[in-house]
């Protein structure tokens, strides 16, 4: 999929927003959710996503997109203290040249650790919902 276009309501984050596809839950109020990565590249990445229907950093509104990066540091200090990593990468993607493989704007909290590479991004390893759910419950802890 191209960097322009209209948004698919049928993506996978939209499903998970209307509750048809279960995730693994860290946040959520009335503008954002933010859920367990489930084909996480480090132990630990956590997505956040706007209740917005936008495809990218270019379609989403300059107010939702400060709330969306106030929460993604909000969320990212909980992931740093619950996990203690050695660093945390913070990604977004805008189109597929880019590595964008869904289609609704979102960032991504990844872990990192000194002695462990992170798996490459969309590996098609998938985790384990009883770890997620774990990790999430600790992440939650510290916000």
């Amino acid at each position: 999929m191209s960097l322009y276009g209209d948004y698919d309501p049928k993506n996978i984050f939209a499903k998970i927003l209307s509750g048809d596809i279960p995730c693994a839950k860290v946040y959520e109020d009335a503008r954002i959710l933010s859920f367990m990565d489930a084909f996480p590249q480090a132990k630990g990445h956590t997505l956040v996503i706007p209740k917005v229907s936008a495809r990218n950093l270019f379609d989403i509104r300059c107010e939702d997109l400060q709330n969306l990066i106030a929460h993604t540091q909000k969320i990212g200090r909980a992931v740093r203290s619950a996990l203690e990593p050695d660093g945390i990468r913070i990604a977004q993607f805008n189109g597929e040249a880019a590595g964008q493989t869904v289609f609704h704007i979102h960032f991504h909290i990844i872990p990192a650790w000194d002695d462990a590479a992170p798996r490459a991004h969309a590996s098609g390893q998938m985790a384990d919902m009883a770890e997620l759910k774990d990790l999430a419950s600790r992440i939650k802890a510290k916000l």
